[in-house]
């Protein structure tokens, strides 16, 4: 076997009261292609801090190869300077392959770095990786926010990369696509299998298997030791001795594997009265935003008991249709009929629900109790809480102190504990863990209501859905029955972008008269008018929203307020991205008519 490049050696780790590391041995290989897995917070994310240098353990080594080129992608990437093309170039890579990278991901490189979606400061945190060319890539969490194009994307780059890539993810498809050896953190250590991640979901169960038996053995030995030690021949004092030693050390090492296990994660849904049959029933949707149309006569009908996946690129108008289904958002044409008795319940991928003030409890019981209702019956907030894998301590923590995992247990804890028979979540497994997707994809399978979900994991789809809406970005809408994989079989090519037209040479220009230079049309100069005032309008509005919202008490003093904000965020972020693309095109089109 190779020497590595990169390796932790024999690492310890204490966070506060609780060891994250315990021993740590992990290694990189130069061309190699790994993953790390493991449960939230079990520390990956600070141990790819620990390899790339940034934080330091409290015992062991670290080895680095000297004048080795580290890059690391964190969950939450910080981009700074004036353009993407400046932040791309900040780790020095040249304009050229700044530039190529940026568009390689679909971004422009003179756009500035203020206002960005969480989806193009990702895309734009991967391209200045790549533009750097190093020796080893570090990739936290790279798929969030990621379409599914964009994670195509990135597939196809790893794949040509030859830096050697260590990536904690997830998205178990992506995971399968790329990775050739799997690192398993779990109970403080980390375990290596050399080989794709394909094998790694038998290997760890044949694992807690061995470690189940060997569980069952020292339950064994000790119920052994403690009846020898009840019965056993006093007289013999030193053998006595002994056998005391040992049924301490039995307890001992039991006491250690109980306070390694993690909580189980405990979640179900509150099931209100069913639905009618029908739940929607949507014929001939069209809408646009901008000129920019997001569907076309777009027709569906939704049954009790369906689960709508409802996939796209970013942008395309997946939460618009969602939410024009739903009946919160009238089409421009086209109508909706919504069945009987729908109680619906929805997690927003934005957590605009969630102000950064507010505290768990706050979020779980914002009426100011300490019960939650869960199924029509009342629950300690704690308790519940718990269900969820929080920890009393942390009941009054604000939410901005709390992981993006924990983040989206809290909204999913949320939702929940409402009463319904429709549940739509709109990117649900962002910052989750692979052993609550399990259980989620569980409860969701089980759901008696009807399910509509938005996102971009191909796994948690295929698994789930039994129909496929698609958007396209360009108006088209199709649906196709099954997942993922069904779709794509019966569509391929669907979501690429068309390829642009091929550039022809061109014959000597006529000169121009210069009394007579070429402009914009009427039309496109009002619209570009019209623009430069709307774009600084509707930043401000969003301005003032996000502020409305971050008041913790506005939803417990006037719901129906909150209600009304969040709807208005969502439809004014919407209004400004399509906005921003026109006013760009515009601008692209009027710089091009005065070369």
């Amino acid at each position: 076997m190779a020497a590595p490049l990169l390796a932790l050696r024999d690492v310890h780790l204490v966070d506060g009261r609780r060891a994250l590391f315990a021993g740590v041995d992990l290694g990189l290989e130069a061309g190699g292609r790994a993953c790390l897995v493991g449960r939230n917070g079990a520390g990956k994310s600070t141990l790819l801090r620990i390899l790339e240098g940034q934080a330091a353990p409290d015992d062991g080594e670290r080895f680095v190869t000297p004048a080795l080129r580290i890059t690391f992608v964190p969950q939450e990437p910080e981009i700074t300077g004036a353009t993407l093309a400046e932040y791309a170039m900040a780790g020095g890579a040249a304009r050229h392959e700044a530039d190529a990278a940026l568009e390689a991901f679909g971004v422009d490189p003179d756009r500035g770095t203020n206002g960005l979606s969480g989806g193009e400061i990702r895309r734009a945190a991967l391209a200045r990786a790549f533009a750097e060319a190093p020796d080893i890539l570090l990739l936290d969490e790279p798929t969030n926010h990621l379409d599914i194009t964009a994670i195509e994307t990135l597939e196809q780059r790893l794949a040509k990369c030859r830096a050697s890539i260590l990536v904690v993810s997830h998205d178990r498809a992506f995971l399968a696509r790329v990775t050739t050896r799997c690192f398993w953190l779990e109970d403080r250590k980390v375990r290596r299998l050399d080989a794709g991640f394909d094998a790694f979901e038998p290997w760890a169960e044949q694992i807690a298997n061995t470690e189940a038996e060997a569980a069952r053995k020292l339950d064994k030995a000790i119920e052994r030791e403690t009846w020898w030690m009840a019965h056993g021949v006093t007289a013999r004092r030193a053998r006595n001795e002994g056998r005391r030693r040992r049924l301490v050390a039995l307890r001992g090492e039991k006491s250690e594997r109980l306070r390694l296990a993690r909580g189980e994660l405990s979640i179900g849904a509150s099931l209100a009265d069913p639905s009618g049959r029908l739940v929607v029933e949507a014929k001939g949707l069209s809408k646009a935003y901008g000129g920019r149309a997001l569907m076309q006569g777009f027709s569906t009908r939704i049954i009790r008991g369906d689960r709508v996946a409802v996939v796209g690129p970013n942008g395309a108008g997946k939460t618009t249709l969602v939410r024009i289904l739903l009946g919160e958002i009238e089409p421009d044409a086209g109508s909706v009929r919504l069945g009987a008795n729908l109680a619906i319940s929805y997690v927003d991928q934005a957590r605009a629900d969630l102000a950064s003030e507010m505290t768990v409890t706050q979020a779980l019981a914002p009426l100011g109790a300490d019960q939650v209702m869960v199924n029509g019956q009342p629950r300690h907030v704690a308790a519940y809480a718990r269900d969820f894998l929080f920890r009393d301590d942390q009941l009054r923590q604000p939410v901005a102190s709390l992981s993006g995992g924990e983040r989206n247990r809290l909204l999913l804890a949320r939702a929940l504990a409402t009463p319904a028979n429709v549940l739509v979540l709109d990117e649900p497994t962002n910052d989750l863990d692979m052993e609550t997707l399990d259980l989620l994809e569980d409860l969701l399978a089980d759901y008696a209501g009807t399910l509509i979900l938005v996102s971009h994991d191909r796994d948690f789809i295929d698994r789930l859905a039994t129909s496929t809406i698609a958007l396209d970005g360009r108006g088209h809408v199709v649906e196709t029955p099954g997942g993922w994989s069904d779709f794509i079989t019966q569509n391929p090519g669907y979501l690429t972008p068309p390829e642009p037209a091929p550039i022809r040479p061109k014959a000597a220009p006529t000169p121009r008269p210069t009394s007579a230079p070429a402009k914009l049309s009427y039309r496109d100069e009002r619209r570009l008018a019209q623009l430069e005032t709307a774009l600084p309008a509707l930043a401000a509005e969003i301005t003032r929203l996000e502020a409305q919202l971050a008041d913790p008490a506005l939803y417990s003093r006037n719901p129906a307020a909150f209600t009304t904000a969040t709807t208005a965020l969502d439809k004014a972020r919407a209004d400004l991205a399509l906005a921003e693309e026109d006013w760009l095109t515009l601008e692209e089109r009027k710089e091009a008519l005065t070369k």
